[in-house]
């Protein structure tokens, strides 16, 4: 390994002499590069050397060869100019002085050995680490975009080659030929290939169709520049014959004679035909693309929008045929897909060919109503689930600005939507009526009475609210806990709204057990912990009725068969408890939860906290208490070692070494692990 740290140092003498010989650097100052290269060599070589060690290299050579180029250029810039030996001099002698001195000076700075051996070695080091690490992508990338910034393109076919499976990488390549290298040959062949390779990577074919129209739109601006411009590259865009009008002097005829009408007629007629044949070219091509990305991507509705997008972007000549081909493949291949009904209809709202013939809300409402229709259609084609709550969201966005979804364009004061509250109950409606009204869709139902009621200021709305909340509730959803904790809310809402007041009478309490005492037996607790909670809140003060609560509650425990998901229920009422009548009476209560079959180990470790709290603090009992809840906890929950961990914690913290050395050897011997607790031990 010495032997050859010592060679690649040997190697680079020329470069040091070259700066030492230039000014560059001190002696001192190459020999301390000499030592900091040779560390990095020696890291390098190592049995295992890391990703960090050669990024830390390159970043070293990185900053010296910075330092070389800045000193250079201070060198340059403080050299005196002894050739501009005459004053009175004219401006144009002074300006050809100044261009000789610059390339006398150039001259004696020309390029040397030193000037490029920097970005020789950190290529090399590079070289090293992609082949050291050759799954580190990001890695390659960083080796990409050094060759990119240095001009360097040697290493793209390796890369290639370690990777032919990364769609990226492909697609830097041909972005290098194309944009770098200008070899437009180059950059489609790579793009080609890695499409063999990559069939199904979207990205690949939408940055194919983006090169070859970049391409033709470059073809577009020589042929306007050269003047053979026959139609324009956008079919509403003047721009281009307004230059050439503007600028007729720059395509005057060689022989600077007018050509006749007969003779122009004729050019012109060439010209169009060469321009025809050149779109028709370009439109094959396109055509080809989407055609290849379909036949490897059929069931992909998002490559066929971004190729629709991108077409309608430049708006090239010629192309309305691909257009309408392809919305009828869309509608062909996806008219099953409730995503391609929500798309369709959203792009009714883009369409700007009424926006010229009417006013601005008469606009708006043609558009909307064109997105009803085919929604209209979606429903009818597929009445599901999911195509209504696409639909409704659709109208949350239209009627609503604070909604995530929200449409701007129905939210700029020149539109009032409140008179189409009547077409999204529908929606919900007709959900209702086909059999396809969810849970969400339902909760979504019921809430959008109670913010019909905040925007029309009609409290009737609250009524409505919770008719239906109670309809749903007793019908096929009887065992949706959201619908149900909604319901409650509403229900606590009208109460609190009727009367006037925060705080319920007996009666309004009676109605509100008997709903709870419904609704919680027949749902599963991980479901219904919200339900659970307000209940528990409600109640906390009502003796009665918490009791009755927390007999419910240990039947579904007990069914749930120690499921942690009712831990959080079974400890917030021990914390009620806790917080309203004290240490003792919460003991009793979660040695009631501890009774029943199997109880959960969240559950335990909830209790054995409360009591290693009072412990910490000197109380006694709670030590004792707090041993016992590990006893028990241990015999059903063995193996935990995070349970064993925190028992030994607090006999060193609060017991004795005695009991805490027999909590370690009692550990060893349960856990059959001398390191089962991951502490010293003496």
């Amino acid at each position: 390994m010495a032997d050859a740290v010592q060679y690649r140092l040997e190697r680079m003498s020329d470069e040091l002499d070259d700066l030492e010989r230039r000014g560059l650097f001190t002696r001192a100052e190459l020999a301390e590069v000499v030592r900091r290269r040779r560390d990095f060599e020696f890291r390098l070589r190592r049995r295992s050397p890391l990703r960090s060690d050669f990024l830390d290299y390159i970043a070293y050579e990185l900053r010296l060869d910075a330092l070389r180029d800045l000193r250079k250029r201070a060198i340059i810039r403080a050299t005196p100019d002894t050739s501009d030996h005459d004053a009175d001099a004219t401006d144009n002698d002074s300006s050809k002085k100044k261009k000789k001195r610059k390339k006398g000076k150039a001259k004696k700075w020309k390029k040397s050995v030193s000037d490029i051996a920097g970005v020789l070695r950190v290529l090399d080091i590079y070289r090293i680490a992609t082949v050291r690490y050759k799954g580190d992508l990001d890695l390659w990338f960083r080796y990409l975009e050094f060759c990119r910034d240095k001009r360097h393109g040697r290493m793209k076919q390796a890369t290639i080659r370690y990777h032919p499976k990364v769609p990226g990488l492909w697609i830097y390549a041909a972005a290098w030929e194309f944009d770098q290298n200008l070899n437009v040959a180059a950059a489609r062949a790579l793009m080609q290939t890695g499409l063999r390779s990559c069939p199904e990577s979207e990205d690949m074919w939408i940055e194919y169709l983006r090169m070859e129209l970049t391409y033709l739109n470059k073809l577009k601006a020589r042929k306007v520049a050269l003047g053979e411009d026959v139609k324009t590259l956008q079919k509403k865009n003047n721009d281009a014959s307004a230059w050439k009008e503007e600028n007729k002097e720059l395509f005057m005829s060689l022989n600077e004679q007018d050509e006749g009408p007969e003779e122009s007629g004729s050019r012109g007629v060439a010209l169009e035909g060469k321009e025809d044949l050149f779109w028709q070219q370009g439109l094959l091509i396109i055509q080809t693309i989407y055609h290849g990305a379909t036949e490897a991507l059929p069931s992909s509705l998002t490559l066929r929008k971004k190729f629709l997008e991108i077409l309608n972007s430049v708006d090239l000549a010629h192309s309305d045929e691909l257009k309408v081909e392809v919305m009828d493949d869309l509608k062909k291949d996806f008219s099953d897909s409730e995503d391609y009904w929500d798309w369709l209809a959203r792009l009714q709202l883009s369409d700007s060919t009424s926006s010229s013939n009417f006013n601005r809300k008469e606009a708006l409402s043609n558009k909307l109503n064109k997105s009803i229709q085919v929604y209209d259609e979606a429903v009818r084609r597929l009445p599901t689930s999911r195509m209504y709550s696409l639909y409704a969201k659709f109208w949350m966005g239209v009627l609503f600005a604070d909604t995530e979804d929200s449409i701007s364009l129905f939210h700029g004061g020149e539109f009032d939507a409140s008179g189409f509250t009547s077409c999204i109950l529908e929606v919900y409606q007709n959900a209702e009526s086909s059999g396809c009204l969810t849970e969400d869709l339902a909760c979504q139902y019921v809430s959008l009475y109670l913010r019909l009621g905040g925007l029309e200021e009609a409290p009737g709305r609250l009524e409505e609210a919770r008719n239906l909340a109670k309809k749903l509730c007793n019908g096929p959803l009887s065992h949706a806990a959201d619908l149900w904790n909604l319901r409650a809310s509403i229900e606590m809402k009208s109460l609190a709204t009727s009367t006037g007041s925060s705080s319920f009478s007996k009666e309004d309490l009676s109605s509100l057990f008997d709903l709870f005492n419904v609704a919680l037996p027949k749902l599963p607790i991980p479901e219904a912990e919200e339900l659970w909670h307000t209940a528990m809140k409600l109640f906390s003060h009502e003796k009665v009725y918490f009791e009755k609560l927390v007999k419910c509650a240990m039947l579904s425990l007990s069914c749930a068969g120690g499921s942690d998901c009712g831990a959080s229920v079974s400890s917030a009422i021990v914390g009620w408890i806790l917080q309203r009548d004290g240490i003792k009476q919460a003991r009793k209560m979660y040695k009631r939860f501890l009774a029943l079959p199997r109880p959960s180990f969240k559950f335990f470790q909830y209790c054995i906290e409360l009591e290693t709290n009072l412990a910490s603090i000197g109380n006694q009992d709670s030590l004792v208490n707090a041993r016992k809840l590990y006893d028990s906890a241990l015999d059903l929950y063995p193996q935990e070692r995070e349970l064993w961990r925190n028992y030994y914690n607090v006999e060193l913290k609060v017991g004795t070494s005695e009991t805490a050395n027999a909590i370690y050897w009692r550990a060893r011997k349960v856990l059959g692990d001398s390191t089962a607790l991951d502490i010293p031990h003496s």
